[in-house]
């Protein structure tokens, strides 16, 4: 599986934490975040923010401001600091994993010194 799928308690704190930081948004802003940081939902993506909210919701993180708008609630600041260090996680996990795949494989050297590379 790769890490820039997002489900559960991951999807959870990285629309909670953008909630926080930059006010409300629409479950369609949301899911173009999500896509923005270099991550994918699996499913329906306007379900799966939903869900996610659902349970922010419930433990007083996230308030429904309307259909398909939520915006920031409190967060005890022990709270957000460890979401905040565990997106921050997940972000350099998805760079990573971009830079693995986009590194060239090394060039073959010329046989008659290190200092000549080969096209």
């Amino acid at each position: 599986m790769s890490r820039s799928l997002l489900r559960g308690i991951e999807l959870r704190y990285v629309l909670t934490i953008h909630l926080a930081v930059h006010g409300p948004a629409t479950v369609s802003e949301l899911i173009d975040v999500v896509g923005y940081h270099g991550f994918r939902m699996q499913g329906r993506p306007s379900k799966a923010v939903s869900d996610a909210l659902r349970w922010e919701i419930e433990h007083g993180r996230v308030h429904r401001l309307g259909r398909g708008r939520y915006g920031p609630a409190y967060i005890p600041r022990s709270t957000e600091y460890r979401i905040h260090q565990r997106v921050l996680a997940l972000r350099a996990a998805v760079v990573a994993e971009r830079r693995a795949k986009s590194v060239p494989p090394p060039r073959a050297y010329a046989s008659g010194g290190c200092d000549e590379v080969l096209p």
